[in-house]
């Protein structure tokens, strides 16, 4: 199962006490994923889903806050999967007119005038709904990634609205004739499932998001360490090979003491960092030996060594 079905199957089973968010959750659904049956000069609603505890919650918000009649078809995917498919089904009827009215699901009004929107909790039902009708959210172990899809612009936008009353600058874009509203980055996707209520899945999300932050951290310091040691043995075989270089063709001992000696330090510990051989030189400070070592590649140089490119 997919950590999108996780997640609303968890929403699908959160319990509301308020009949002002259930109708704000609704909207939410409907809006994103709903249709409108029209049977002479009645409507109906029409809701389809692969998910039962989905189909479920539609059927209770809907029979515990109208008096309509439903009914629930079972059909087969014919897809690969083959999985059962939920038509949700409320029978066209006057009171359906007057539930859809009540919804503003049949106005031309903007969604962000709609009453049902007014309160906080409210705001957060709705949310849940759009994300319900029409969200997905990748595994924390993969890319960070939820979007909630839907057609119709004016709708996309007005869930950008609603979800920036929670800080959540979630952006939009558009996917052939669908308009997506998405976040991106781990911590808004952990505040967002705090918000619409997921909060089982909001603590898995967050624990596998800390772990992968972690390993990922302590990757780039081993990678910046390891970086920093190959620096580190390229200076120290450089060196090496330019004092073996100028005993060969000059004699260590043509050069002066300072040299000499710091040429011995290095031949004595060719593995050493410039820190490790500050401390064995006995008092020579790094930015000295940096200076010998310098001189000593120089001389090299000019008695004919060729250096090697980085």
């Amino acid at each position: 199962m997919s950590f999108s079905n996780d997640v609303k199957n968890e929403l699908s089973r959160i319990e509301t006490n308020d009949a002002c968010c259930d109708k704000a959750e609704l909207l939410g659904l409907l809006r994103m994923s709903g249709a409108v049956i029209i049977r002479g000069s009645n409507v109906g609603i029409h809701f389809s889903t692969e998910n039962a505890a989905l189909a479920r919650r539609v059927l209770q918000l809907l029979k515990s806050n109208y008096q309509v009649q439903t009914e629930v078809v079972i059909t087969r995917s014919r897809r690969l999967k083959k999985n059962n498919r939920y038509q949700v089904r409320v029978i066209p009827a006057p009171q359906v007119s007057r539930a859809l009215t009540e919804l503003q699901l049949l106005s031309v009004e903007s969604d962000l005038k709609n009453p049902l929107l007014n309160n906080h909790c409210c705001k957060r039902a709705f949310l849940r709904g759009a994300f319900l009708g029409g969200g997905s959210i990748s595994r924390p172990s993969s890319d960070y990634h939820l979007e909630m899809v839907t057609g119709n612009e004016d709708f996309a936008h007005c869930i950008i609205k609603v979800m920036h009353n929670f800080s959540l600058k979630a952006k939009l874009t558009d996917r052939k004739n669908d308009f997506i509203v998405y976040l991106k980055d781990g911590e808004s996707i952990t505040r967002f499932l705090s918000v619409i209520g997921a909060h089982n899945s909001m603590m898995d999300f967050e624990n596998v998001r800390i772990v992968k932050e972690m390993r990922n951290n302590v990757n780039r310091v081993v990678n910046c360490e390891t970086a920093n040691l190959n620096k580190v043995v390229k200076a120290a075989v450089r060196q090496v090979n330019c004092i073996k270089y100028i005993d060969q063709h000059l004699g260590l001992s043509q050069l002066p003491q300072a040299l000499q000696d710091t040429a011995r330090l290095r031949l004595e510990h060719p593995d050493a960092s410039l820190n490790e051989l500050v401390e064995f030189s006995g008092g020579i400070g790094k930015s000295g030996i940096n200076h010998r070592l310098k001189k000593l590649q120089e001389t090299a140089v000019g008695l004919g060594m060729e250096m090697e490119k980085n």
